[in-house]
């Protein structure tokens, strides 16, 4: 049987630039991941210290009290859920299936600040359906292609991401066009290294989904999200 240590180069050169593609693509969503931690968190801080202002003036009543602690209570949940979703992106876990449209969406939520400093317009043309997808090919492989895309752009750009079910798959197109309208934007240098198409066709090829590409968009066909795990029946 082979191993890491034994298996020719040649046969580990997909996965190494996988591997690296991914890292590459976590590296970039960095800054964006570190501010939807933290933004919960210094919320609490905040409303802490207001809280606290208020008992050192003189003490609230206890109506008042107990609506600063459910309130403290409420942004405290909201932080442990923040983490916990960037958490997923970090460490994914199982493998899990996402309706189509609410995996776009996740990911165009995830960039819109990047794009609006940017000077990017990003319009979504989705098909709101049942159609699945595996969570983490999607966001590898569509993350992976908008990120490719702008960083070849020469400055704002419209951008185009149309997702609908077909013949069984699902098919995103990302399209990136000069925008028609002049606008000046700031200068834009990324935290990590630029995104080229040998990773975005490194990640097509770990998560065996089709892939093309032209000079303005990239077309992936993603297959439909079909679980092979057996059911688990819940103890009585």
């Amino acid at each position: 049987m082979s191993t890491p240590e034994n298996t020719p180069p040649a046969a580990r050169k997909p996965r190494a630039g996988a591997e690296s593609a991914r890292y590459a693509v976590l590296r970039r969503l960095g800054p964006v991941l570190k501010h939807d931690m933290v933004v919960n968190l210094q919320a609490i801080s905040m409303m802490a210290e207001v809280l606290n202002a208020r008992i050192e003036r003189a003490s609230p009543s206890p109506a008042d009290f107990q609506a600063n602690i459910s309130k403290l209570n409420r942004l405290a949940r909201d932080a442990v859920a923040s983490c916990l979703k960037v958490a997923a992106w970090i460490e994914p876990g199982e493998e899990q299936s996402v309706r189509l449209a609410e995996g776009v969406d996740e990911c165009l939520a995830l960039l819109n600040g990047n794009f609006n400093f940017r000077g990017f317009t990003v319009n979504r043309e989705v098909t709101d359906g049942d159609f699945q997808v595996w969570r983490i090919a999607l966001r590898n492989l569509l993350v992976a292609s908008l990120i490719s895309l702008t960083d070849a752009a020469s400055g704002p750009c419209d951008v185009r991401v149309k997702a609908e079910a077909r013949d069984g798959f699902a098919e995103i197109t990302v399209t990136v066009k000069p925008r028609k309208d002049p606008i000046e934007a700031m200068a834009f240098e990324p935290s990590y290294r630029h995104l080229d198409w040998s990773d975005v066709q490194a990640l097509a090829a770990a998560e065996s989904v089709e892939l093309v590409r032209t000079d303005e968009h990239v077309t992936m066909r993603m297959p439909r999200a079909v679980a092979t795990a057996p059911l688990q029946i819940a103890p009585v």
